[in-house]
């Protein structure tokens, strides 16, 4: 029998001077000893377990979630049977003829989620007897959503705010780093002085709810850790709650190069690429770029007469100038004047990423190890097998992570990547 209870989630057994933690999700309950008498040590070792409790338990109930887009990229029917074809940037309604109705923004916006099985959603002045609602299925109450989801004014919203304008944060990674810091919000009703790392493992908790692999989360929580990060310099900011909350999990995909075979395959497919994706794709396997980086790109320099583009402007590791390879030059503009890569709607890389990854399962390169990111591991290997130093395949590729070696060939003249980055090729 449990006795001397302590909050909601430890107890005593009777017999026992460990403490265990309880957790109850619906008619389930768990037990687990903790394996300490101490109880300041119980409430340590109990409290991630809560965090991810109460984070699964947030994720399964109805509520309103910030999404990237109103509706998803793609043809959609709207309520009265209307067609929507929805941007990254906008829904444009048409009717059965195919006439333009109207045009709106798409998102970011508020989506309901955990719908249960027949619910009834209820709204300001919603007329009908709460109890002939209750004989139909369960009601959701919207207003109160969206008064759970409302942003908490407690001047927080200026941290995200000057980082968004400090770092030159704009589009897609805008909408991005909104999305996540207005799901934290829903998540954290407290102030983020007061935040710990532990509200900080409920976001973590959530995203892994989702099926979400440690890298994507680590990205995305990346956004808040680098907004406080930045908060604590300027003095708003004591403790940042996102600093190492995402354990290293290595759940991710191990990617393999495409081979020499692929690229064969590929070149005589290639037609069936649009020419915008004919060139993005040259470009990422001739300079082992990564997708996102290929987006960044809003001009060029020239040093000694060689053309360059500077990528990799998120990270310091990353940071470097990039030779345009002899073999992509006449696919490119004479002279890259602004976006390099950008279309009518502005598409983002991950829409890239979709197109590029079905090119290469409809003409058979369907191994889940192979993916668009596979071009920079070849170039990776290219670059390796023409024994070019490791501190100048570095210098052209970027590293992934911050090392002591990552300073290595900030120095290079560009002509001399440029002789080694021709090594790659398409």
């Amino acid at each position: 029998m449990a006795r001397a209870r302590h909050g909601s989630y430890l107890f005593r057994r009777d017999g026992s001077t460990n403490w265990w933690i309880r957790l109850r999700v619906g008619n389930q309950r768990i037990e687990k000893s903790l394996r300490t008498s101490d109880r300041r040590e119980a409430e340590i070792l109990a409290a991630p377990m809560v965090a991810a409790h109460k984070a699964a338990l947030l994720a399964a109930r109805p509520r309103l979630e910030m999404t990237l887009y109103t509706l998803d990229p793609g043809e959609h029917i709207g309520l009265n049977g209307e067609r929507v074809i929805a941007t990254t940037r906008e829904l444009i309604y048409l009717d059965v003829t195919g006439a333009l109705i109207k045009t709106e923004p798409n998102g970011p916006a508020q989506r309901l989620v955990n719908m249960p099985m027949g619910a009834v959603i209820t709204d300001e002045g919603t007329t009908r007897p709460l109890a002939e609602l209750r004989r139909i299925g369960p009601i959701i109450d919207l207003a109160k959503l969206r008064r759970e989801a409302a942003p908490i004014k407690n001047g927080d919203e200026g941290v995200l705010e000057t980082y968004l304008k400090h770092a030159n944060i704009t589009g897609y990674f805008e909408r991005e780093a909104r999305t996540v810091w207005a799901l934290f919000r829903s998540i954290c009703d407290k102030p983020l002085k007061d935040a710990d790392r532990d509200d900080g493992r409920m976001l973590v908790a959530h995203f892994e709810s989702r099926g979400l692999k440690s890298a994507t989360i680590a990205k995305k929580v990346g956004w808040l850790t680098a907004a406080c990060n930045l908060a604590i310099k300027e003095g708003r900011l004591k403790f940042n709650p996102f600093a190492s909350i995402v354990p290293g999990r290595n759940d991710g995909v191990r990617r393999l190069p495409l081979s020499d075979a692929d690229m064969r395959l590929v070149k005589r497919n290639l037609d069936k690429l649009s020419d915008f994706d004919q060139t993005l794709f040259r470009f990422l396997a001739a300079t082992g770029m990564r997708l996102s980086e290929a987006f960044e790109i809003d001009g060029e320099i020239k040093e000694r007469g060689v053309r360059y583009v500077i990528v990799g402007k998120k990270t310091e590791q990353s940071l470097r100038r990039v030779p345009l390879p002899a073999c992509v030059l006449q696919y490119l503009p004479k002279v890259i004047k602004g976006r390099l890569f950008v279309t009518e709607h502005l598409d983002p890389p991950d829409m890239a990423s979709k197109r590029l990854g079905k090119f290469l399962d409809d003409i058979g390169i369907t191994d889940p190890r192979k993916v668009v990111h596979s071009l920079r591991h070849r170039a990776q290997d290219r670059l390796r097998a023409a024994e070019c130093p490791e501190d100048i395949r570095w210098a052209i590729l970027g590293h992934e992570e911050r090392t002591v070696a990552a300073g290595y060939g900030e120095g290079f003249a560009v002509p001399v990547l440029k002789k080694w980055i021709d090594k790659i090729g398409f």
